[in-house]
Formats: structure tokens, C-alpha cells, sequence
């Protein structure tokens, strides 16, 4: 069933826990993924980025998504996840989408306030919460192996997070403080006292993308500090690459249907891992 990101959020925040918010831009990561939402009962947050659209069109997976979100007893929302620009956020709104991301994030600071404005007034007549960005990641969300740890000057200042989100009026933001998208080649070093600080200043859920690759711990303190959305992709989509990898030399095996097998189980105990460890109740710092 379809849940609004509004309620996804309150759940966090009740229960102080995070949401896994998991990219599926293949129909293997989708299927798992639902099922890891049947398994446990948590709130999922199907996602869909627009740097996907070179392999995976949103018209083509995104009615999947939302179909199969819709059909399932397991609460489900379907985001739309960096979208660059408004034209394809209204798309996705269209397909069925309820809850989206506009990243300005690499816009100056006026024009990144001015764009997510224009989608909030769009998602919000709509009634559909907004995510929005502020600070840059590095990375991308195609696993782009050439990664580093994150660079400071980069972070989200809070006085700046302050103001953005009074401006714009999201209803989470998504902030940079030592994650970064894809695979970590160097051990990631998460500023914790940022996060707090940036909860304070913000007033509003706080969104960790580059979620991959983190220690149990170094989740649960994000949380603990305000962080209730957890964006991952990269290691479940890996999980499914090494699962399937070696089948292909294996000269009993000659349909591609035992590859996409073994795919969908490597993304299921990957994603259902993710989701077990963040949504395990902590303590508030």
C-alpha cells in the first residue's frame, strides 16, 4: 500500500528510527525489495533517480514501482529521487510517484532556493512532501568505483540549512556531512556534530544520501542525531552483480532467468540487512 513520505517521517520520528529509502531501478532490486517490505512490516521508500534514465526510463519501470507498491499489505512510498529539474519531477508526479526530491544542490544558493520553491509549490498543491538538498556529495548514484572521502568544504552549513528550508519550505532536507554516493574506496569519516547541529537549525527530518557502505554504528549515530531517511543503492546493486557474476561461466546454466534469480535473493538479504539495522530503535544523542 501507498503511504505519504509526511507518514513515513512521523513514523521515524516517533519510533527514532530511519527509513531505508532504496533505489530499484531494476526490476530484480524492485521485487526484493518489496518482499523485504512484507517481511518486516517497516516503511520503505521505493526510489527512482533521474541518473537512471540512460538504462531504466522512468516510464518504463516507474508504473512497476508504483503498481507493485500499490498491490502489496506493506506500507510503500515511491519517491522520485535527485530529480535535476521540475519537467521531470511532473512527470514522475504523473506516472504515480508520491513524494520527490529536486536537487539544486549544484545550482548557486539563489537559484537552488528558487527551483526547489517552484517544486514545492507544485508537489505541495498536490499534497506530496519534498526532499530537498543543500551542501554536495560527491559521487553519483551510478556507483561510479572513483571515490574518495567526502570534502568538508563542501559540507551543509546549519545557518544556511536554517535558511533554505525556511525560503523554500520542504519537508526534509538532505544534507552533506562526510557521506558520499557509491562505493567508499577510503573509510568515510561522518561529522556527528554537524548532524546535530544541522537537526537544530533545519527543523526538519534530515536526509543521508551515500548510505552504502556505512558501519552499523556509524548508522545509528546519524540517527540518534536526527537523520531519518537513509538513501541505498550502490552495495545492494553490487550484491547483485557478484551473485550473478559467476553463473555465467557455469556451463550448466544458459538462461538468463537463473541470473536474475540469483540477483533478486543477493538484493533481498543485502536490503533486508540495511533495513533490520536502521530500524532498530535508539537513543537519542
Amino acid at each position: 500500500m501507498l503511504i505519504s513520505l509526511t507518514d513515513a517521517l512521523a513514523h521515524a520520528e516517533k519510533d527514532n528510527v530511519g527509513l531505508a529509502a532504496v533505489n530499484t531501478p531494476f526490476f530484480e532490486a524492485l521485487a526484493a525489495t518489496i518482499k523485504v517490505g512484507e517481511q518486516t512490516g517497516q516503511p520503505i521508500i521505493l526510489q527512482h533517480a533521474q541518473v537512471h534514465e540512460p538504462y531504466s526510463p522512468i516510464e518504463e519501470i516507474g508504473p512497476a514501482i508504483v503498481e507493485l507498491a500499490k498491490r502489496s499489505s506493506a506500507p510503500f512510498v515511491v519517491h522520485i529521487d535527485h530529480g535535476e529539474d521540475i519537467d521531470y519531477i511532473a512527470k514522475g508526479l504523473e506516472i504515480g510517484f508520491n513524494s520527490c526530491m529536486i536537487d539544486g544542490s549544484l545550482r548557486e544558493y539563489e537559484e537552488n532556493v528558487r527551483i526547489t520553491r517552484e517544486v514545492v509549490a507544485m508537489a505541495h498543491e498536490r499534497g506530496i512532501a519534498v526532499e530537498g538538498e543543500l551542501g554536495v556529495m560527491t559521487g553519483n548514484e551510478n556507483g561510479d568505483p572513483s571515490q574518495g572521502v567526502a570534502d568538508a568544504t563542501l559540507y551543509t552549513q546549519p545557518e544556511q540549512a536554517r535558511d533554505f528550508v525556511e525560503r523554500t519550505g520542504v519537508d526534509c532536507l538532505a544534507a552533506s556531512f562526510g557521506t558520499v554516493h557509491g562505493l567508499y574506496r577510503q573509510k568515510p569519516h561522518l561529522n556527528l556534530p554537524l548532524i546535530s547541529e544541522l537537526r537544530e537549525a533545519a527543523g526538519v527530518p534530515l536526509v543521508m544520501h551515500g548510505g552504502s557502505g556505512l558501519s552499523e554504528d556509524e548508522y545509528q549515530a546519524s540517527i540518534a542525531r536526527g537523520v531519518r531517511k537513509i538513501n541505498y543503492y550502490t552495495y545492494a546493486a553490487r550484491a547483485a552483480y557478484e551473485a550473478a557474476t559467476p553463473l555465467v561461466n557455469d556451463d550448466k546454466i544458459f538462461l538468463f532467468t537463473n541470473l536474475a534469480k540469483a540477483a533478486r535473493d543477493a538484493v533481498e538479504t543485502d536490503v533486508r540487512h540495511f533495513v533490520d539495522t536502521i530500524s532498530a530503535r535508539v537513543d537519542a544523542f
